[in-house]
C-alpha cells in the first residue's frame, strides 16, 4: 500500500457490501443515466468550466485514505487516484486537472459550482439528486461506529446497546440519518469529522459514525486507543459513492460513462486494492 509515514497503520476496508458512508439522506440503487455510444465525450467537446481543463473538487482538508497528506494533486489516495483515472478516461492529461476545495455541505447546495465534479465520499441519495447530479457509483461502503478504549460503548455488540449513547456525525452526512433512524439515538452533529474526533477525545460524545475506510484510518492514526465497535448491518446494496456534479450538468452522462468503463475494466477495483485493504476487525452489529 502506498501510504506515507502518517499512514503506517493498517487500513481494513470493505470494497463491497453493506451500508453507509459519510453522507446524508435516503440511499437509492438507481444508476444515473450514462452517455450513449454516439455521445462525444472528448475534451474538445465537453462543456467544462475551463475549456480543455477539468476542475475537480475535494474537501478542506481532505483525509486519508481518500487523499494522502491532503495533496490531491499527487494522485495518492483512493479518491485522488479515482479522479485522475476518470480524467484519463475522458481524455485529459494529468496536467489538465485543476483542484479546488469546498465544504462537504456547501457542494450539495443548489446553484453554480466552482468545479466540474467533486469527490468527498458523497452517497447517492434521492434527496440530493433534487439539487445536484451524480455519476455512476465508484465505491460502495458500510457505515461503522468508532470509539476509544474505556468508553461506555466499547465492546457493545448490538444496535440496541447504542440507543442511549451519544453518537456524533458530520453535518449533512448520511451518518446523521443512520444514527436517528437505524440506531434510534439523537445524533450530535459537528461541522466535520475532525470536530467529531475532538469531541470524542474530550469525552463529549461516546462514539462517531463514519464510513468503514475512514473508521480504520481514525482508529489507526487519529484516535489514541481507538476501536471499531462494529459495522451497521447491510441495507439494500449499501451506500454508493458518486462523483457530484451541478444539477443537469452537461458532463454527467460522459462522467458516468467514464466511471462505468473504469468499473468494467477493473481499474476501480485495483485502486481500491491499492489504497483500501480487505475488511477485518469490524464485526457487524446485530
Amino acid at each position: 500500500m502506498k501510504f506515507t509515514k502518517t499512514h503506517k497503520a493498517a487500513f481494513a476496508i470493505a470494497t463491497t457490501a453493506a451500508l453507509l458512508a459519510a453522507c446524508g439522506g435516503t440511499t437509492t440503487d438507481a444508476a444515473p443515466t450514462t452517455a450513449s455510444a454516439s455521445a462525444d465525450c472528448s475534451p474538445a467537446s465537453l462543456q467544462t468550466l475551463t475549456a480543455g481543463k477539468l476542475t475537480v473538487a475535494t474537501g478542506q482538508p481532505a483525509y486519508s485514505p481518500w487523499v494522502a497528506d491532503d495533496k490531491p494533486e499527487s494522485g495518492n489516495g483512493f479518491e485522488s487516484a479515482v479522479a485522475y483515472a476518470v480524467a484519463g478516461q475522458l481524455g485529459y492529461a494529468a496536467a489538465d486537472v485543476t483542484w479546488v476545495r469546498t465544504t462537504f455541505d456547501g457542494a450539495i447546495t443548489p446553484g453554480p459550482k466552482t468545479f466540474d465534479f467533486n469527490l468527498q465520499q458523497y452517497t447517492i441519495t434521492d434527496d440530493r439528486k433534487k439539487a445536484v447530479d451524480f455519476s455512476s457509483p465508484y465505491y460502495t461502503t458500510p457505515q461503522t461506529v468508532v470509539t476509544a478504549k474505556g468508553s461506555k460503548i466499547e465492546g457493545k455488540t448490538t444496535i440496541a446497546d447504542l440507543k442511549d449513547a451519544k453518537l456524533g456525525a458530520g453535518v449533512g452526512t448520511t451518518a446523521v440519518d443512520i444514527i436517528t433512524n437505524q440506531i434510534g439515538a439523537t445524533p450530535q452533529v459537528f461541522n466535520d469529522n475532525a470536530a467529531a474526533v475532538a469531541a470524542l477525545k474530550n469525552g463529549q460524545i461516546d462514539g462517531i459514525v463514519v464510513d468503514l475506510p475512514t473508521a480504520f484510518y481514525l482508529t489507526a492514526v487519529e484516535i489514541e486507543n481507538g476501536v471499531i465497535v462494529g459495522q451497521l448491518p447491510p441495507s439494500g446494496s449499501g451506500d454508493n459513492f458518486g462523483l457530484l456534479l451541478a444539477k443537469d450538468s452537461p458532463l454527467t452522462a460522459c462522467v458516468s460513462q467514464a466511471v462505468d468503463a473504469l468499473t468494467t475494466d477493473g481499474t476501480l477495483a485495483k485502486l481500491a486494492d491499492t489504497w483500501l485493504a480487505a475488511s477485518a476487525g469490524a464485526p457487524v452489529l446485530q
